[in-house]
């Protein structure tokens, strides 16, 4: 009778345990979903456009402005950080206004938007001198979009509103991604990356076209495509994939993935080196010195005195430069240094350089 009690009381005791295990197992998915969701509110609410601000100081919306892009004749910059400030005071840091600044000066035929995607207000709070620099050039625009009127009236917002994007392991990097993408097939012209240098005019590079970032990937950060015709067909074939193939755990299968795997179909191979425009319908991907002579793993030789020449010399035919900012955006550089970034901002962005104080 003893041993039987000692048994039951055993088996009581691992099934405590076991209930112990059970419910702490439980509270903790609870809380990661909890916090999951608690993440996914504050991503949507940071873009959301419902703001007790005064709407006279608010930046034009791009699609009820007066003034709209030109069809071929627009570059596109998109700000989707959410954290020029917590008052959403327009606020640019000193890269990103040099990315804007080259495009404008060396382009003053084309119009530059720079569209931010949370709501952006204009004060004397944003009177510093790197804004001013910009606002300087005739041909730039600072406008706002909402994702979803932006997104309204297009192929891909159905799956917007699904919000699958919100709750991406990466997601303030995605919605970069989506926008480009929906720019493109909106209005046309060319989307560049914030963390670029323009050395050329784009105005003599014929439409429809992208750059190599190696010898498999087409990489995202310079793209160009028509607003008819087969560019806007090519950008539709984007906005498809993009959400077909959607992986919110992989941080560049939806942004250079996409259109690697839209041109791997439309040229019918997976060589960037050889589409071309006659093997793929008029549209051409550009070799690696054209926009990303400098590879990602060798972000640092931008800013190192070592390696100044030797950069300059790899970019020195290069229409744009990528300066990768998702590896080098931590890394000063005091203004005057001889580093390449240095001495290519004070040339192609010469105001902003001249005023973003002792370090760029």
């Amino acid at each position: 009778m003893l041993l039987t009690i000692n048994r039951c009381f055993h088996k009581i005791q691992q099934y405590r345990y076991r209930f112990i295990f059970c419910v702490l197992i439980s509270i903790s998915l609870l809380s990661i979903l909890l916090n999951n969701i608690k993440r996914q509110d504050d991503i949507r609410n940071c873009f959301s456009h419902s703001n007790k601000k005064t709407e006279s100081s608010k930046l034009d919306d791009i699609l009820l402005s007066n003034r709209k892009p030109q069809p071929g004749k627009s570059i596109f910059f998109h700000e989707t950080s959410c954290s020029s400030s917590s008052e959403n005071i327009l606020s640019l840091n000193a890269r990103q206004a040099c990315a804007i600044e080259s495009a404008a000066l060396s382009n003053p035929n084309f119009d530059i938007f720079v569209l931010f995607a949370s709501p952006t207000f204009f004060n004397n709070e944003s009177s510093q001198p790197i804004i001013e620099s910009l606002l300087s050039y005739p041909n730039v625009y600072m406008r706002n979009l909402n994702l979803w009127t932006y997104a309204a009236d297009t192929p891909i917002y159905d799956w917007l509103i699904n919000e699958e994007l919100f709750s991406s392991k990466y997601a303030l990097s995605h919605i970069s991604d989506f926008l480009r993408y929906l720019t493109l097939w909106r209005w046309g012209g060319t989307y560049l990356d914030l963390d670029v240098i323009v050395k050329k005019s784009l105005e003599n590079v014929p439409s429809n076209y992208a750059g190599a970032e190696s010898d498999t990937f087409i990489a995202a950060g310079v793209m160009n495509f028509d607003a008819t015709g087969f560019g806007h067909e090519i950008a539709e074939l984007c906005l498809r994939d993009f959400q077909m193939h959607f992986d919110g755990n992989d941080w560049g299968n939806n942004g250079p993935g996409v259109i690697t795997r839209v041109l791997n179909q439309v040229c019918k191979t997976k060589s960037p080196i050889v589409m071309t425009r006659d093997r793929c319908f008029g549209f051409h991907v550009y070799s690696k010195e054209a926009f990303y002579a400098v590879r990602w793993t060798n972000w640092s030789h931008f800013f190192e005195e070592a390696y100044l020449e030797n950069t300059l010399l790899k970019t020195k035919d290069s229409i744009v430069i990528h300066v990768w900012n998702k590896h080098s955006k931590n890394k000063l550089i005091k203004v005057g240094s001889n580093v390449a970034y240095g001495k290519l901002a004070e040339q192609f962005c010469p105001k902003v350089y001249s005023s973003c104080g002792e370090f760029f």
